[in-house]
């Protein structure tokens, strides 16, 4: 059996302040085409589909369109899992509905974990779909008491999907978690705020092939090739500018061992990080790089320049970030310099309190915080109700 996986497409993302909404459907387009050309069972999509719970039209538009081509014109199962930055309900209005033409989008967590049969020549893939679900909530829905941090709710979960699994049979875990070992970037929004958010790659071993999302470089994780990040559509933050985009052909044969593939996607602009003097930034892309690519560019000069973003943009339009990291504190050397950017929700209040105050936040304080964000965060994703 064939398969491909993919995550973390955050259709409707807007990237310093421009709406990637096309950029999108450019690498979409290459996935429905890859989808027909290479003759794939079906495609796995591990979560974050959207960028936020109440997308945009132009996203919700979008993924109509996508997932209308590969179930209807390439007559091709997908399986799709919320993520942390979706809304359950909304992702999975309508799924017993649609499951019945081959689309099968498991939003809202329940006791008994959704379960995919597909069939290939050799007999039944058992794929077992585990959307993104706080602690608090699968507490909730197993009954379990013990469940306190995203290693005991995905370890719940698992154990509801291993004591339904038939013995023998290959098998599929998709799910949204963030797996201790795992290479994490700038763009993905904290799991936790002030507790463990990470998973040990333990919990999800016994399977033949367990496709991930929420980190948006494709990996594996802990040496362990059955275990796979696919990565993000595009590149999301500029510390992500080394990346390579793709999605993951994954092979499964009838003893249920798997060949990987990793298959690019060209992105309609790349995001690339420049340094240098204004000069030399100035003379343009050098290698074939493309002038439009969305850039963040540090300049190196000592002296002040004036509309240095006008500049900039006459050559390369699409300027996102400047950086003049001389002049990012005064009389301090460069490392000095608290990049805010670069801090976590947790670290950001932490500084702000004691800039406010003039003392630190002390554990009480840290805890109330946690306690109120971890809740709006909640209502946000529309888990509680």
């Amino acid at each position: 059996m064939r398969l491909i996986h993919t995550a973390d497409w955050h259709l409707g993302r807007i990237f310093h302040g421009v709406h990637l909404t096309e950029d999108q459907g450019w690498v979409l387009d290459q996935l429905v085409k890859l989808v027909g050309e290479s003759k794939v069972d079906a495609v796995l999509v591990a979560g974050d589909v959207y960028d936020r719970a109440v997308p945009p039209p132009e996203a919700v538009g979008l993924l109509d369109d996508v997932l209308s081509r590969l179930v209807l014109d390439c007559k091709v199962p997908v399986v799709v899992i919320a993520g942390n930055h979706d809304s359950p309900e909304r992702l999975g209005f309508g799924s017993r509905l649609m499951a019945g033409e081959g689309l099968h989008v498991v939003g809202s967590l329940t006791a008994d974990p959704a379960e995919i049969v597909l069939q290939d020549e050799h007999g039944p893939v058992h794929i077992y779909a585990l959307p993104y679900a706080e602690p608090a909530l699968v507490r909730e829905r197993f009954g379990r008491e013990d469940v306190r941090d995203h290693q005991a709710a995905v370890q719940a979960m698992v154990d509801a999907v291993s004591a339904k699994r038939p013995s023998g049979a290959r098998s599929i875990l998709m799910g949204h978690a963030f797996v201790v070992g795992g290479e994490a970037s700038e763009s993905e929004r904290p799991l936790s705020v002030g507790g463990a958010g990470t998973v040990e790659a333990a919990v999800l071993t016994g399977f033949n092939y367990a496709a991930l999302g929420h980190l948006h470089c494709p990996q594996s994780v802990a040496e362990k090739e059955d275990i796979q990040y696919s990565g993000s559509l595009l590149k999301y933050s500029f510390s992500e500018a080394d990346h390579a985009k793709s999605v993951t052909l994954v092979d499964i044969d009838a003893e249920g061992g798997c060949k990987i593939e990793r298959t690019a996607l060209t992105p309609r602009r790349n995001v690339r990080a420049v340094e240098g003097l204004l000069d030399d930034v100035l003379k343009g892309p050098q290698n074939g790089e493309s002038p439009d690519d969305y850039l963040l560019v540090t300049l190196l000069d000592r002296q002040p320049i004036l509309d240095a973003i006008g500049k900039l943009r006459a050559v390369y339009p699409n300027v996102l970030q400047i950086e003049r990291p001389q002049f990012a504190a005064v009389g301090e050397p460069r490392a000095a310099a608290e990049d805010y950017r670069r801090m976590g929700d947790a670290e950001l209040f932490e500084a702000f309190f004691k800039e406010v105050t003039g003392e630190p936040i002390d554990d009480p304080q840290r805890e109330a915080y946690v306690a109120i964000v971890e809740e709006l965060h909640r209502q946000q994703r529309e888990v509680a109700g």
